[in-house]
């Protein structure tokens, strides 16, 4: 039996902003080309600063995207997630009367106004200045980003702002999915934002002990740690009765989304709460594990978080993982913590679209105690029906999303 036009879910427009530079095909182009936008970076604020790369939007298209006068109510996390929603907004063809209660905004982000807490504790605390932005709470606030989206478009639908760190993104676009399916909107502006490379952020992060002060190799023998990262995704989502009536291009379906929760340690992932997540986004997408040729891996390079995801994947995929290609795009982007998701997901249905895998870049050597080899240093040609993105986050929050080829007659 066919699935109802009102309740599939479709992908009619990517935008991105990320290390790899401004637009959704900047990315993909990068992650299939095995690109990196890693890149220096320096704090004057640290006088000690061991972890020296991260995956930083460069300063030729941070000008282009702040202009030359900063708005004076918003911060970087918010222009990174305009920036995106513009484009995907116009490669999806909306207008002003595809807005209003029928679109919603549901875009994440972890950390939300760092750059502006930063520098105000810095001025307060440092040199003891009172004298502090007058803008700051609106700035700092989780929610800036969905806020001036919805604003932007005159999208009057429910506006939402997840925070569950690096499944923000995973989740907000997850719940639009829902929003759309539901019938409370018949389209939704999702994603995440993320704009934390700041002195004091960064260095909590290096006091952490889980960034590489080398190169990131997820999944890899010699891996020691992941990379930071910032920018924002956004993708346009529609229900399929309303992009086929207005004549719109589809990209794809989004057919599955699980969440779950750990509900155990805050920073060390349980791969069997991993792997129900992942077996719920394919009940809801009506696949079995066969069908997914692509794995787009949370692989952040930690050792923790690499050797429990292979284990989550085994239990759903099998002990050998035949006839799926799995991959992280981390260490050509950085791991862009509240936008994370989003960015990873453009990069799946990238592949999709391409009918080629990504490859994990700086892949040296198969780690005997995870017995994977991912897709390493270059892409790989593949037939792809389907593909799949895990967050997996600190907290325990767990979110996956599935993509597919986009089929009329399903």
């Amino acid at each position: 039996m066919a699935r109802p036009a009102s309740t599939r879910v479709v992908v009619t427009g990517l935008g991105a902003v990320s290390a790899c530079g401004i637009g959704a095909d900047a990315l993909i182009e990068a992650t299939q080309s095995g690109t990196s936008g890693v890149k220096p970076i320096s704090f004057e604020a640290l006088d000690i600063q061991r972890v020296k790369t991260a995956g930083k939007i460069a300063d030729s298209d941070l000008a282009e995207i702040l202009g030359e006068t900063p708005h004076r109510m918003r911060e970087p996390v918010a222009e990174y997630a305009l920036a995106a929603a513009r484009e995907a907004v116009a490669q999806a063809g909306l207008t002003e009367a595809h807005f209003g209660e029928n679109c919603g905004v549901s875009i994440g982000s972890g950390f939300g106004g760092a750059q502006t807490l930063d520098r105000n504790y810095l001025k307060f605390g440092a040199e003891g200045s009172m004298r502090l932005d007058p803008m700051a709470v609106p700035k700092i606030m989780n929610n800036a980003a969905a806020s001036w989206v919805s604003m932007e478009f005159g999208a009057t639908g429910p506006a939402l702002c997840l925070a569950t760190a690096c499944s923000s993104a995973s989740q907000s676009i997850g719940m639009g999915m829902q929003m759309i399916a539901s019938g409370q909107v018949e389209r939704c502006l999702v994603g995440g934002s993320e704009a934390c490379l700041e002195a004091g952020v960064f260095r909590v992060w290096e006091l952490l002990r889980v960034m590489t002060a080398d190169l990131n190799r997820p999944f890899s023998k010699d891996r020691n740690g992941m990379i930071l990262g910032e920018g924002a995704g956004v993708l346009v989502l529609e229900s399929l009765e309303a992009a086929e009536a207005r004549g719109a291009t589809i990209l794809c379906e989004l057919s599955g989304f699980g969440t779950n929760s750990d509900a155990g340690d805050l920073l060390r992932p349980n791969p069997e709460r991993a792997s129900a997540c992942m077996r719920m986004a394919l009940r809801q997408a009506g696949l079995d594990a066969r069908d997914i040729g692509y794995v787009n891996a949370h692989g952040t390079g930690t050792v923790a978080n690499d050797v429990n995801e292979v284990s989550a994947l085994r239990a759903v995929f099998g002990d050998t993982l035949e006839g799926v290609e799995i991959s992280s795009t981390k260490p050509v982007h950085g791991h862009a913590l509240g936008a994370a998701g989003a960015l990873e997901l453009i990069v799946a249905i990238g592949a999709l679209l391409r009918q080629s895998a990504p490859p994990t870049l700086n892949f040296t050597e198969v780690d005997p105690k995870i017995g994977l080899e991912p897709v390493p240093n270059a892409a790989k040609a593949t037939p792809l029906k389907a593909v799949m993105s895990n967050s997996l986050a600190f907290g325990g929050i767990n979110a996956t999303l599935i993509a597919e080829a986009f089929a009329a007659d399903v």
